[in-house]
């Protein structure tokens, strides 16, 4: 059966080939500039130890240990993988799922809610706003911590430029699946990218980073950019440690796909402690 993912990733590969060849060529971005942004995506280990949350492959994520008070997942993009949000329902959390191309989750929980919408910038047609969305599932005298997990194909970057600062800072942990990063020396992403991590890091830090292996990294001007890169954020209060992780990939990390494993490029990691 042939996935969104797996069409989504289809229409990468061959529009990656044009990206390629136009970047090395005339690669708008200097390395120094993005060697300055990797630095500030180093994972910092917040004082506690991380899970792994979903199954081994695709679909399975690095949290950290601090699920406790954290009342609803929002988790836009379902396709036909919902393990993840099923042992987050398992531990009592409501799990709020959206997704336009399917009728309905392939596992049902009595903790599921699923809307049949994408996640976008605006709320127009099929698509809707983070914002809008929570404000429809959630009382409005509801002040919780959250959990986001997004992983919708590139849809990520219009999403999160839309959300509301309270409602981002009400997310104690942050999941998402960045795509085509390997557009980062593109001036107009770069820019774009950095407006978006502006936003994200005021209030989280990143204390997990893994590729997706089912593409290569592209090499431009000698850095490596993974296509797709899954991130772990958490909020800054929650922090009891400012220790870089040092060590790649985690012991609990798995290849998402069965191709050749993809390791952390080395400038996406602090590669000593602090001094």
């Amino acid at each position: 059966m042939t996935t969104k993912k797996d069409e989504n990733l289809f229409s990468r590969v061959i529009s990656r080939f044009a990206r390629e060849i136009n970047l090395k060529l005339s690669g708008q971005v200097s390395a120094e500039e993005v060697k300055s942004f990797l630095e500030k995506l180093h994972p910092i280990n917040p004082g506690m130890e991380l899970i792994r949350i979903g199954p081994k492959k695709d679909g399975g994520y690095l949290l950290p240990d601090d699920l406790e008070g954290i009342t609803a997942c929002f988790s836009p993009g379902v396709d036909v993988e919902s393990r993840f949000e099923l042992e987050l329902a398992e531990k009592g959390m409501e799990i709020f799922m959206a997704d336009f191309s399917i009728e309905k989750p392939m596992v049902d929980h009595p903790k599921f809610h699923f809307t049949k919408k994408f996640l976008g910038a605006d709320d127009m047609g099929n698509y809707m706003t983070l914002d809008t969305w929570s404000t429809q599932e959630l009382s409005s005298d509801d002040h919780s911590d959250l959990l986001l997990q997004m992983d919708i194909e590139g849809f990520e970057y219009d999403s999160l430029l839309a959300l509301s600062r309270p409602l981002l800072n009400r997310c104690r942990i942050i999941v998402i699946e960045f795509h085509q990063l390997d557009r980062m020396f593109d001036r107009y992403f770069f820019n774009q990218i950095n407006r978006i991590f502006r936003k994200l890091l005021a209030n989280h830090t990143v204390v997990h980073l893994h590729p997706n292996n089912y593409v290569k990294p592209l090499k431009i001007k000698g850095i490596e950019i993974p296509d797709c890169m899954e991130m772990t954020l958490l909020r800054n209060d929650r922090f009891t440690s400012t220790e870089y992780f040092t060590q790649f990939p985690h012991p609990l990390d798995e290849k998402c796909s069965n191709k050749e494993d993809t390791v952390l490029p080395k400038l996406w990691f602090r590669q000593k402690k602090r001094d």
